[in-house]
């Protein structure tokens, strides 16, 4: 996961506006809207294409009713306000803020005209995106992604899928205006896990790959994986969890795919699937400051039993009989 520019990556959809009736075949407009997608992901995210799928779901024609493009920082959280800046300047319709409120935040700050739609990002009245979960308020509604509600269950189905666990090495961007509250919420998870919280705070890449490429760990150790994409820690991370040598927890399904042991989450193509049901309505004449935010309903165990066994672990059955996917 190497850095670069961000860059434009057009999936070619086009959504045409259905405002004055609810059918799109009767209310299309010679130009078509555009959808500017914000992420400091490296590439489509499942985010993303639970977007466009729900678009289609909804009557919406690909290439033909709507058109995304997708603005990528790969892990700098520091591009994203240009990035923002530049959807702005190119005159989308609407902007998609994923994976972070942090790219939610960037947004808001380059427009309060042009709509918004955030995908994920904990606790949205709390950092200030929303006045009320009920009422948004100005020009920016969404979809959470409970991902801080979920840290203590998370923590816990990583004790129980480890059962020797004894120390969580957590390794966070401490440059974050946040981090220290997501901090808190890790501590008091493994507080009550009786589990030891290991904290690594980083501000830098390279600082981030020393303190996860050089940790010493050991039997009752594991990572235990920040939310947010910067510095590359999840990247480095999973990294070390693929080698088969420590157990690590995710956020996202992605990475046990790629040879880490876990990950539990929202399912983040529900999120965007979500997501479009708000530009939907958005598009047929609903202001964002009247949409509620919505509430994630569905969520993910992913187990990696590979790597699993490769560590040397025997997932309990009750997870496995939980687990959503098993990747072997």
């Amino acid at each position: 996961m190497t850095s670069r520019r961000f860059r434009l990556f057009s999936l070619a959809v086009f959504l045409a506006v259905a405002r004055l009736t609810g059918s799109v075949a009767e209310a299309q407009r010679t130009s078509p809207a555009r959808i500017g997608v914000l992420t400091e992901a490296w590439g489509p995210t499942p985010q993303i294409v639970g977007l466009r799928d729900g678009l289609k779901e909804l009557g919406y024609r690909e290439e033909v009713d709507f058109t995304i493009g997708v603005r990528f920082t790969q892990g700098n959280p520091a591009e994203l306000p240009a990035a923002a800046r530049d959807l702005v300047r190119r005159g989308v319709d609407i902007i998609v803020a994923g994976e972070t409120s942090t790219a939610a935040e960037a947004a808001r700050s380059a427009t309060d005209r042009i709509p918004i739609v955030f995908i994920g990002g904990g606790d949205p009245v709390g950092i200030g995106l929303v006045k009320s979960l009920a009422r948004p308020g100005g020009n920016i509604t969404g979809i959470a992604d409970l991902d801080i509600e979920l840290v203590p269950k998370r923590m816990e189905i990583f004790r129980e899928m480890v059962p020797g666990l004894k120390r969580v090495l957590f390794v966070y961007d401490a440059t974050n205006a946040h981090a220290e509250s997501v901090l808190r919420v890790h501590r008091d998870a493994a507080h009550r896990l009786v589990l030891t919280l290991v904290e690594r705070p980083v501000r830098s890449q390279e600082e981030a790959r020393v303190a996860i490429m050089g940790a010493r760990t050991g039997p009752g150790d594991g990572f235990f994986s920040p939310r947010l994409l910067s510095l590359n820690i999840p990247g480095f991370i999973l990294e070390v969890g693929a080698r088969g040598t420590v157990p690590t927890m995710f956020y996202n399904p992605f990475f046990p795919e790629q040879g880490a042991l876990a990950s539990y989450a929202v399912s983040q193509h529900e999120l965007g699937r979500g997501a479009a049901g708000l530009i939907d309505k958005i598009l047929k004449g609903a202001k964002p400051a009247d949409l509620p935010v919505q509430q994630p309903t569905k969520f993910e165990l992913v187990i990696n039993l590979k790597t699993a066994k490769t560590l040397g672990l025997t997932i309990p059955p009750t997870l496995l009989l939980r687990a959503d996917r098993i990747i072997e």
